[in-house]
């Protein structure tokens, strides 16, 4: 199975893609996909529904939107310049231990919502990124033996960049990933325990149909386990909540000269197994 939310964006109702594709409303069972369900045993819960054949579960309209698969998260922690690759295109040294900085968890968006380019905006980058979702609280420092046992699931990201606020106005980071829109996510959360090997995938980004980025994750200067493990040394996380594991080389920022986005274009991004996500830039 896989979990999606559709429906108005702020409004959307929890679902299933069962195996044989068809997409089911699991709003009569469960309130949604947010961090009580994660916390209070939902995934399991959500398994044996579908086991039972759903019962009560009507099938969703195919032409209803689809959502960010999550509830909007408490965070979303990213990690940046986290493949090396990538790291030596950013410029700025390579990094001795993972980069972490916050996305506001307003950004957060639907895996075909459109991006919104900001009215000053002159820089505007994409980051195709696999994303993790914690599963259950993590108060403390967690073990890299016992991480992945923290996670419910994982998800496509793209982690949306203006250029100019991020480098350019101070430095900030945060600042350059927080616009509204620069965090999609989805097209459903695939759970943990279909995925074996979060460090064996084929993640790409195309835009306009050009293949910009091409990687895998197990190309990562710092993989899944050891993020989690990392993160938890400096604060909790909370079921439901996000973390964005870098990018791989490609990004507008390192072509030379750089090719930013502008209105019109189209983002395709996917990891394999996943799913793909896709927006439209249009200007705000």
């Amino acid at each position: 199975m896989k979990l999606i939310r559709f429906g108005e964006a702020g409004r959307e109702e929890p679902g299933v893609i069962l195996e044989d594709g068809r997409r089911v409303d699991a709003s009569g069972q469960f309130n949604d996909y947010d961090e009580a369900f994660f916390a209070m045993g939902g995934m399991e819960a959500l398994e044996a529904w579908v086991a039972d054949g759903c019962p009560d579960g009507d099938l969703i309209p195919a032409d209803v939107r689809v959502g960010p698969p999550v509830d909007r998260p408490s965070k979303i922690v990213c990690v940046g310049k986290n493949y090396l690759d990538h790291a030596k295109e950013f410029g700025e040294g390579i990094p001795t231990e993972p980069v972490l900085f916050m996305k506001a968890s307003t950004a957060w968006s639907g895996p075909t919502d459109d991006v919104i380019r900001p009215v000053d905006s002159r820089h505007l980058d994409y980051e195709v990124e696999l994303a993790v979702v914690i599963g259950r609280t993590v108060s403390s420092r967690i073990t890299e033996a016992e991480a992945l046992g923290c996670v419910a699931g994982y998800s496509v990201f793209c982690d949306y960049s203006e250029r100019v606020y991020q480098k350019e106005m101070g430095g900030q980071w945060m600042k350059g990933k927080s616009c509204d829109s620069f965090a999609p996510m989805g097209p459903w959360l695939t759970p943990a325990s279909a995925v074996p090997d979060p460090q064996a995938l084929r993640l790409w980004c195309k835009v306009n149909g050009e293949t910009r980025q091409n990687g895998w994750t197990g190309d990562m200067m710092f993989g899944v386990a050891f993020i989690i493990s990392y993160i938890s040394r400096f604060m909790s996380l909370l079921p439901g909540d996000v973390i964005a594991t870098g990018t791989p080389a490609g990004v507008a920022m390192g072509m030379k000269p750089p090719r930013y986005l502008e209105p019109g274009d189209l983002v395709e991004c996917g990891i394999d197994g996943l799913g793909e996500i896709r927006q439209r830039v249009v200007q705000s």
